[in-house]
C-alpha cells in the first residue's frame, strides 16, 4: 500500500480515527486522554485491517509507545539536568507526529512506515 492509495471505508472508521488524534492532542493538556486513546487504538485495530487507516493506527500506537518511552527517560535524566531538555523535545516530537498524521488523514493518505 503506497500513501496513494485510498480504499473505501467506513465513514465511521475515519471518524474514530481523527478522535484518536484529537484525544492524543489533548493529552497534552489533560494526560488521561492518551491512555483513552492507547486503548481506543488497540480495540479498533482489527476494524481498520486492510485499509489506509491501519498505517494512522500503527502511526499512533508508535508514537504513543516511544513517547511514553522518552518521558520516562527524561524523567529518569531530570536529576542530571538534561531531563527537561528530553521531555521538551519528546513533546514536540509527538506534536509533530500527530499534526503529520491529521494532515495525511485529512487527504485520505496512507502514513509511512
Amino acid at each position: 500500500m503506497t500513501s496513494h492509495d485510498v480504499q473505501v471505508v467506513n465513514s465511521s472508521s475515519q471518524r474514530l480515527t481523527l478522535i484518536i488524534y484529537v484525544l492524543y492532542l489533548a493529552s497534552f493538556f489533560v494526560g488521561i486522554t492518551a491512555i483513552a486513546a492507547i486503548i481506543i487504538n488497540y480495540l479498533k485495530k482489527d476494524e481498520v485491517a486492510n485499509t489506509y487507516l491501519a498505517s494512522h493506527f500503527r502511526w499512533q500506537i508508535r508514537t504513543f509507545w516511544f513517547g511514553v518511552l522518552w518521558a520516562a527517560i527524561g524523567v529518569v535524566t531530570l536529576a542530571v539536568g538534561v531531563g527537561a531538555i528530553v521531555l521538551i523535545l519528546n513533546g514536540i516530537w509527538m506534536l509533530y507526529r500527530m499534526i503529520r498524521g491529521l494532515l495525511a488523514l485529512n487527504e485520505r493518505k496512507a502514513m509511512y512506515l
